[in-house]
């Protein structure tokens, strides 16, 4: 029986890259229905939504999509289309892994997976302004909220990705000696948590400042990481950073009754249709997405492929110091795997 898949091209470079995402995919042998749906400026394009109903009803019946980058519309009235998909599905878990790839570079021995949560803290958007002497923009504030719900799920999220992918340590990323009840919260909680495995997985937790210049000294020190949404979404990037770039960045946002794999980078509409785009972030989300649903092994066999074309093949996109085309590096990653 056929996966079924909402498939979002996207924007930009996004209808390239998932083209030869797709390709990969089914040279695995498994058997996909694709159900193609709009997102960000083409659907704005083409229905004046930038997430239209169709789109979400989509996910609704699937519960599983890819996902190529979106761009939101500027100006007044347009939300965010990857956090109105997040907040919609309850998608609390945000997943980035960033693993090296390419040797001979500063670092060659990171391997680390990021839980970030998706759906708290800052995010969620309360802001105000205060009158100040008169002015009426003379001071802004923001709320940042962290429920024990909402910790208690991510935080185990990550220690039960860490028992079911064999990692051996968690560490929790806060400012709790700062941020006493909000990240304190964090941090009690995933203290207690922590007790629960602890014949299982390791933990430690670290102040957000001392880890992000420890990811740039000793960053094979970490192995699972959890956090919270601010903190997530700069030390993800960081991480990131340590393997080469966004360019080989997947993403997976992991809700209870459903999931959106990504590529994280930009629509970079820039190189938009020139052939020039590297599909790897992608194609690596979908190897996240295979394992998602129980198809480990054909999850490990796009990674396999992917790693091989680039190091030894040494088919590269131009990001890469190469000359192939997406279309070509598809095929090369799709020939791997077949």
């Amino acid at each position: 029986m056929p996966y079924d898949i909402t498939l979002i091209p996207g924007d930009g470079i996004g209808p390239e890259i998932t083209d030869a995402t797709v390709k990969v995919l089914e040279a695995t042998g498994l058997a996909f229905t694709w159900d193609r749906q709009l997102g960000g400026m083409a659907a704005v394009d083409a229905t004046g939504d930038p997430l239209p109903p169709a789109t979400l009803d989509s996910i609704r019946r699937t519960k599983l999509a890819l996902k190529g980058p979106l761009t939101t519309p500027v100006g007044g009235g347009f939300r965010s289309v990857n956090v109105a998909l997040r907040k919609e599905f309850q998608l609390y878990a945000n997943v980035r892994p960033a693993k090296t790839i390419i040797p001979g570079g500063r670092f060659d021995h990171v391997d680390i997976v990021l839980v970030r949560e998706n759906l708290e803290g800052l995010y969620i958007g309360q802001e105000r302004w205060v009158e100040v002497d008169g002015d009426p923009h003379g001071q802004a504030e923001s709320v940042a909220v962290v429920t024990r719900v909402g910790a208690e799920r991510v935080i185990r999220y990550a220690f039960e990705y860490a028992i079911r992918h064999h990692r051996k340590k968690v560490t929790l990323v806060h400012k709790a000696n700062i941020l006493k009840y909000t990240t304190g919260l964090f941090l009690e909680i995933g203290r207690e948590i922590a007790a629960e495995y602890a014949d299982r997985v390791a933990f430690e937790d670290m102040i957000v400042d001392n880890c992000a210049m420890q990811l740039v000294i000793r960053p094979e020190q970490f192995d699972v990481m959890v956090t919270t949404n601010l903190f997530g979404d700069i030390l993800s990037d960081e991480i990131s950073g340590l393997v080469g770039g966004l360019g080989l960045a997947p993403g997976g946002n992991i809700g209870s009754d459903a999931a959106i794999f990504e590529a994280v980078h930009g629509s970079a509409p820039d190189i938009a249709g020139q052939g020039l785009a590297n599909p790897s972030a992608l194609l690596l989300a979908a190897a996240m997405m295979l394992e998602h649903i129980g198809e480990d092994e054909a999850g490990r066999r796009v990674r396999r492929a992917i790693i091989a074309t680039i190091v030894a093949d040494e088919v590269r996109t131009r990001d890469l110091g190469g000359t192939a085309s997406t279309q070509e590096f598809g095929d090369a990653v799709a020939r791997r795997v077949g």
